[in-house]
């Protein structure tokens, strides 16, 4: 950008020395020719009324004195005159553009010797003349010289110079005449007048010429304005807009111009407010940001970053406006002037995080800080007008399996058709949004009756139980919902959400499907729950864990085969803890990973000391199997007790396949090649799968209890089921196990069925390691 030159400092009067005023000398800080164009620049405006004033004053002198000297000498003189003041003409004429140059020597002195010549031709006239007229003549023609020297002070002030070197002449003519006849008093008198006439000369040029600075200061201001104003709008966004008083656009630049899509020619004059409604025009159907931009305008007042939404050939675009009322000299208003640009990408972009930051870019649906806006707003309103609202947690069941095994892209759509199903359910006042992962809320804003509650979650968990068709699979999952009610349950946020949720534990502990609402018992189950923690964590550091063992016997013999490794937790904090309680709290705060790790150790340690074809059996939970160095814990627990991998198997349950299927089929596959064995457990209860059966080579296949209880009790569902594993396991070369044996009739049933090893209270229960290490030298008590 072009540096503009600076702006003189304003000059005041007594600032001007007399020699810088006259301008007989350039020295000092002031430009001598700078300050000579200031003063001369006006004397072409004033040269046609001094060629003017000297002619009718010369031409008043001739009606004195024609008649007295004669009309040639008269004629001479007033040619004389005419000479000398059209040659002076000449030279104001050429110095009209005095301010924007710089004046030269030359010409300051031919514009003085104007003054000088036309001093002297006076100057002869006033000497003379007088001689052959009255006194009375005298009196006038001393009026005017007297005329000649004021009106040159007040009227010809941009030639100081000039000025005080007439006066001088004419006032020292008319001095020597009244001092030649004799008029003494006359001629002091003529002295001060001159005196005074130069001194106000001096002062008045002074005045002028600051005057002149100052003019000139406001001018080369205006012209820098002018400059940035002009780069302004070449090379940004933003651009200048003019109304006048009837809101019609005026000096519409260029790029306002473009900014309305139309010609400058075009909208110079068209009324602003017509030309940014667009079609509304015609209806009068503005935004109401237009209606604020007009009734600012009416008012005349000030405004600044108006967003203004307009219509610009149809489009609809966004403009941020600033301004501000235009008055002339007087203080009459003239209109508007101000700045705009558009900012329709800026407010998309604006509108677009205010989006995201409500909305769940998966789902559509609100997410968690409009869930919990909406949930405050709802508890408040139940407050103020004695109502209630209500707060629904929906919780996908099997959710995970489904990401796990097809992938989060498949788990993903699955989770956009829930949303759908979801939104479709919702009623008045009601808000359904996702909190994150599977996990969505239900916002009821003015509940009636509590009954609503649980239609809507019952209607929920139907609705997101029916399959669904994601990527040609057919897939099923289920819901379970925990719901609270405010102010009953909870008179905050915070409180509300954190009931709902201990709620949907309580759903989900029942086994998933399932509506549960809160209680105030489920506080003291969930901090329960934090204590059991607490103290599990600390469990092994206490050495409060031990195991026990129950036998495993072969079906034809009855003679123990293995043992199965089960944990047993007898807390000093709480003491004896079922397994059925702690193991879940184990593996969702990821504690069964260095418990497991403890159990395989002991079991394999204890196993050392049983018989040579007895072996161990260790349950080996899903978050065990996925930690990357599983086979690695293994041969550690072989090789620092002694124990013989093939002594060693393993049990797992087909959930594992369901989390990541080829991590734990290479880790089972690691811990094979180890010459340990792997048994399926509780076959036919989960998710069973042929393809996984067929290519891990389990060694054992485990019948769950509830079919063993189920062919005792003559199900033929049951017995076809067993019949199936049976027959399935003896065509892979697997064994089969039946769990949960209790009675001699169910024994003898399953020995029937086929089943080549038999786990149950029958032969035994679970029994400490000095009372499995008993049946060794006792076999009769097996079934003590």
């Amino acid at each position: 950008m072009t540096e503009p030159s600076s702006s003189p400092s304003p000059i005041r009067p007594a600032d001007l020395p007399v020699s810088a005023v006259l301008g007989l000398s350039d020295k000092g800080e002031f430009d001598w020719g700078r300050l000579r164009g200031l003063q001369y620049t006006a004397l072409a405006k004033l040269a046609f009324y001094r060629i003017f004033v000297h002619a009718i004053l010369a031409i008043f002198v001739a009606q004195i004195y024609v008649g007295k000297i004669g009309l040639p000498v008269m004629a001479a003189w007033i040619a004389l005159l005419a000479g000398i003041h059209w040659r002076g003409t000449r030279i104001d004429l050429s110095l009209a553009d005095a301010d924007r140059r710089r004046v030269s020597r030359g010409e300051f002195t031919r514009q003085a010797t104007t003054a000088v010549l036309s001093g002297i031709a006076w100057a002869a006239g006033i000497v003379s003349f007088p001689f052959f007229g009255s006194p009375g003549d005298l009196m006038a023609l001393l009026m005017i010289v007297v005329i000649l020297a004021s009106g040159s002070v007040f009227f010809y002030t941009a030639a100081p110079f000039g000025i005080v070197c007439f006066t001088a002449i004419i006032c020292l003519a008319a001095i020597v005449h009244l001092a030649l006849v004799g008029m003494w008093f006359g001629a002091v008198a003529m002295m001060l007048f001159m005196i005074v006439v130069l001194l106000g000369t001096v002062e008045v040029g002074r005045t002028f010429l600051a005057a002149r600075f100052a003019e000139a200061a406001v001018a080369e201001k205006e012209q820098v304005v002018s400059l940035l104003l002009r780069e302004f709008e070449e090379n940004e966004a933003d651009w200048l807009w003019e109304v006048d008083t009837n809101r019609r656009l005026r000096s519409v630049s260029p790029r306002f111009a473009f900014a309305l899509g139309r010609p400058q020619v075009e909208v110079e004059g068209m009324p602003l407010l017509e030309l940014v409604a667009g079609r509304a025009w015609a209806s009068g159907q503005f935004p109401a940001s237009l209606h604020d931009l007009a009734e600012r305008l009416r008012s005349r007042e000030n405004f600044s970053n108006m967003l203004v939404q307009v219509s610009i050939l149809g489009e609809e675009r966004w403009w941020e406006l600033s301004g501000t009322p235009t008055r002339d000299d007087r203080g009459r208003f003239t209109g508007f002037r101000g700045v705009g640009s558009d900012v329709t990408e800026q407010r998309k972009s604006s509108e677009k995080i205010a989006y995201l930051a409500r909305f769940d870019t998966l789902t559509q649906l609100p997410n968690r800080l409009q869930l919990t806006e909406a949930l405050g707003e709802s508890l408040r309103y139940a407050e103020q007008w004695r109502s209630r609202c209500a707060l629904l947690m929906v919780d996908l069941d099997r959710f995970k399996s489904v990401n796990d095994s097809l992938g989060h892209m498949t788990g993903d759509k699955l989770l956009a058709q829930v949303s759908a199903r979801l939104k479709s359910l919702m009623g008045e006042n009601q808000l359904c949004g996702r909190l994150g992962g599977d996990e969505f809320a239900i916002v009821i804003r003015d509940l009636h009756k509590s009954e609503e509650v649980s239609r809507l979650a019952k209607r929920v968990i139907e609705r997101l139980s029916e399959p669904y068709q994601v990527d040609q699979h057919t897939l099923y999952v289920g819901a379970s919902v925990g719901s609270a009610m405010g102010p009953r349950d909870g008179k905050t946020v915070e409180e509300l959400m954190r009931n709902a949720d201990l709620a949907l534990y309580r759903a989900k502990d029942a086994g998933g499907g399932e509506h549960r609402s809160f209680e105030p018992v489920l506080h003291a189950s969930a901090e329960e729950r934090r204590q059991l923690e607490v103290a599990l964590r600390k469990a092994l550091g206490r050495d409060e864990m031990e195991l026990h063992y129950q036998p495993v016997v072969d079906s034809r013999s009855e003679q123990v085969v293995s043992f199965e490794a089960l944990v047993r937790w007898n807390s000093a904090d709480h003491g004896f803890v079922s397994p059925g309680k702690f193991i879940p709290l184990a593996e969702d705060t990821r504690l069964i990973v260095p418990i497991g790790k403890w159990v395989m150790r002991k079991a394999c340690e204890e196993a050392r000391n049983w018989p040579d074809h007895v072996k161990v059996n260790v349950n080996v939970s899903p978050e065990q199997l996925l930690e990357p160095g599983f086979h690695e814990e293994v041969v550690e627990a072989l090789a620092a007790t002694g124990l013989r991998p093939e002594r060693l198997e393993v049990e797992v349950t087909e959930s594992i396949f369901l989390r990541d299927a080829s991590v734990a089929r290479n880790a089972l596959e690691q811990v094979m090649a180890l010459g340990c064995s792997v048994a399926l457990d509780d076959f036919g209860t989960g998710y069973s799968s042929l393809g996984y059966i067929r290519k891990l080579r389990f060694s054992t296949i485990k019948v769950d209890r509830t079919f063993v209880q189920g062919a005792a009790q003559g199900s033929a569902e049951s017995l076809a089921i067993i019949n199936a594993v049976v027959a399935m396991a003896k065509s892979l070369d697997m064994t089969t196990t039946a769990e949960g044996v209790e009675t001699a009739d169910e024994a003898e049933l399953i020995r029937n069925l086929g089943c080549d090893k038999i786990q149950g209270y029958y032969f035994g229960r679970p029994m400490r390691s000095e009372d499995a290490q008993r049946l060794f030298d006792n076999p009769r008590q097996l079934r003590a």
